[in-house]
């Protein structure tokens, strides 16, 4: 019988606190909570009483070169993301980190260097990938059931927060603690499954609103516009200050339609093509058979131990990833494309201009305002927040 995989979670606030208490609970088979570290004195001692058997500390290489862990979870503010994964692959540990893998696309490169140099696995937390709404819609596409895209829309709109949230910690809405708003913290998620389910579009054109419904420094609006090789369009539009929010995508081809809302997948599926049939009929306001269907899933359990029984059982027996690393960075082309055609007003061929990029955030960093106040430690677990709302 195989030891168990021992983990570590670096930044144990609320999401690495989550990560840590469902392994303590035993809930993913194979694997072990074995350390805890977190860079708040207070929080760590906190830690400890939380979890008396683990062994904490306040510095993450500590931490990575201690001998105790096989693997670990990086939970921290986005900008240590790359930076710790990086290390934690030169000390030979597994990586599963949470969204996004990096704020910067040069970061995000650098990360997955590393991990194909150490060998090792590499898992970013993308856990609505294991809806299985998406994961049908995604099959439908990239099975051809819809024929050549023509249009996606996604309104995602239902990522509320109040100025309270935004106030709870001093790196959220920064660029020197964040490095971004909505599109880097809330709609990493959506970008991501926009990609896995239609493919990248080759430029887009963006506009991010700073501050536009809270007193904050960066985007909680965002408008993205983007154009596929073969001429399919592509509008995002992303926000936490509307309520009630929707939560609606549609992706339109030349042999059907998909739409996914409330939590049901519908499905038009034309017998003909559209392009096909447009020529070739001999009515001006002919109508194309069709047929449809609705689809309905029963979601059980969490999408993030989903995410960590699958990183537990690729390491042990080589299961395929759901949400491997490399593939990750497709979420930051997007993301930093977004920003760099505000800054720029103009499109942006992707994969965007990284050293740009760079530029203008190092400037952003330099500007940036940080909150001198210490957040209220709360043990809040898998929550309905991280799931998908419709």
């Amino acid at each position: 019988m195989k030891m168990p995989i021992r983990f570590g979670v670096i930044g144990v606030g609320t999401m690495g606190y989550a990560h840590a208490d469902y392994l303590r609970n035993s809930k993913v088979d194979g694997a072990v909570l074995a350390a805890l570290c977190d860079q708040n004195l207070g929080r760590l001692e906190e830690l400890k009483n939380i979890f008396p058997n683990v062994p904490c500390f306040l510095d993450s290489d500590e931490l990575l070169k201690s001998g105790l862990c096989d693997a670990v979870i990086i939970a921290t503010p986005h900008y240590d993301h790359s930076l710790i994964g990086i290390r934690a692959f030169e000390c030979g540990l597994h990586i599963l980190s949470e969204k996004p893998m990096a704020v910067q696309l040069s970061e995000a490169y650098a990360f997955a260097k590393a991990a194909d140099q150490s060998g090792k696995a590499f898992c970013v937390m993308f856990n609505q990938r294991t809806n299985p709404v998406f994961a049908k819609a995604r099959e439908l596409v990239q099975s051809g059931f819809l024929g050549e895209l023509k249009r996606i829309n996604w309104i995602i709109t239902n990522w509320y927060r109040t100025q309270h949230y935004y106030d709870s910690g001093d790196w959220r809405a920064s660029w020197s603690g964040e490095g971004g708003g909505v599109l880097m913290n809330q709609a990493p998620h959506n970008l991501d499954l926009l990609q896995w389910i239609c493919g990248m579009p080759k430029r887009i054109m963006a506009k991010c609103d700073v501050g536009k419904y809270h007193q904050i420094e960066v985007e909680d609006e965002a408008l993205l516009i983007g154009e596929y090789e073969n001429g399919a369009t592509l509008l995002f539009h992303t926000s936490t200050g509307e309520f009630p929010g929707t939560n609606r995508l549609e992706i339109a081809g030349d042999r059907g339609k998909i739409v996914m809302e409330k939590g049901i997948l519908k499905f038009w599926r034309l017998h003909e093509s559209e392009r096909s049939f447009c020529f070739s009929s001999k009515k001006s306001f002919d109508k194309i058979s069709m047929e449809y269907e609705e689809m309905r899933f029963n979601v059980k359990g969490s999408a993030h131990g989903k995410i960590l029984q699958n990183f537990v059982d690729h390491i042990i027996s080589d299961e395929p990833l759901i949400s491997d690393g490399r593939d990750a960075i497709n979420e930051v082309v997007l993301s930093n494309a977004a920003y760099l055609s505000s800054w720029e007003d103009e499109w942006i061929n992707l994969p965007g201009d990284s050293s740009l990029f760079d530029s203008y955030l190092q400037q952003l960093k330099q500007s940036s305002t940080k909150r001198n106040f210490e957040k209220e430690f709360k043990n809040e677990g898998y929550q309905e927040r991280w799931q998908v709302r419709w």
